[in-house]
């Protein structure tokens, strides 16, 4: 079995994210609902604002340590304008902590993440480490579930997760793309650039995902695609296309 080059996304695909951003959006929606209680602004109306602020900050300016606090502040003010409620500078300064503390929860692993990562390493295939966001933030997400362990030195922390920079990845590292795969939740950030860019990919549906992260695969892909339930499955699907190459190349003999 030839030794492949397996790149994986962190966030919700190793490690646990969204339910914290969430947790923060539901106590967000909460103080607002109050601050504006008089005004009948529902829950449901705030979420999909913050929505829209939040993914429009990320699509033009990538991720970034401020774009989820001030989604939350820019979506504060929206509010105000449109109800006439006067905005207040302790209430704005309040949100803006708010959204800071998304970075500063307990990383907490993924289920079967070590034991995959382990399976995939005993078998002889180099892994990499490809995430997007702020590295501050991003190393210490590393170091507290000890992913160094597995991926060394090939941890690569972008604040754009595109086709372009999976392309200066690949050429950087000399990376054969026959026997390259990009393991990710997202359609958008991980499976859609892997395929561009002509690499395999394995989509791991999220735990809980984020709407951001669900788009369509809008072209046929010219190179292997596949769909795991979970983490864990993700040795065996490799092992498996990898034998049926090797069963391929005898019948053509």
């Amino acid at each position: 079995m030839k030794p492949q080059h397996i790149l994986f996304d962190m966030d919700d695909t190793l490690i646990h994210c969204n339910i914290y951003f969430d947790m923060i959006i539901d106590q967000f929606s909460d103080m607002l609902t109050t601050w504006f209680a008089s005004y009948s602004v529902s829950v449901e109306a705030i979420k999909e604002k913050q929505y829209q602020i939040d993914t429009i900050g990320v699509a033009y300016l990538g991720f970034t340590a401020d774009h989820f606090p001030e989604s939350l502040v820019e979506t504060y003010r929206h509010f105000s304008v449109m109800t006439g409620r006067s905005t207040d500078e302790a209430e704005m300064a309040l949100l803006l902590k708010l959204g800071q503390s998304v970075y500063d929860r307990e990383v907490e692993p993924y289920p079967d993440m070590a034991e995959t990562l382990q399976a995939l390493r005993d078998e002889g295939h180099k892994l990499f480490l490809y995430t997007g966001g702020v590295e501050a933030f991003q190393k210490r997400k590393v170091e507290s579930v000890k992913l160094g362990d597995f991926f060394g030195e090939r941890i690569f922390i972008r604040q754009h997760k595109n086709a372009a920079t999976l392309e200066e990845i690949i050429i950087q590292n000399q990376l054969d793309r026959a026997n390259t795969w990009m393991i990710g939740n997202s359609m958008r950030t991980d499976i859609n650039p892997a395929l561009e860019t002509g690499i395999k990919a394995i989509y791991v549906p999220a735990i809980q995902e984020w709407n951001y992260n669900m788009v369509e695969l809008t072209f046929e892909p010219k190179v292997s695609f596949f769909t795991v339930p979970a983490l864990k499955y993700v040795p065996e699907r490799i092992r498996s296309y990898l034998g049926e190459q090797e069963i391929s190349a005898a019948v053509d003999l």
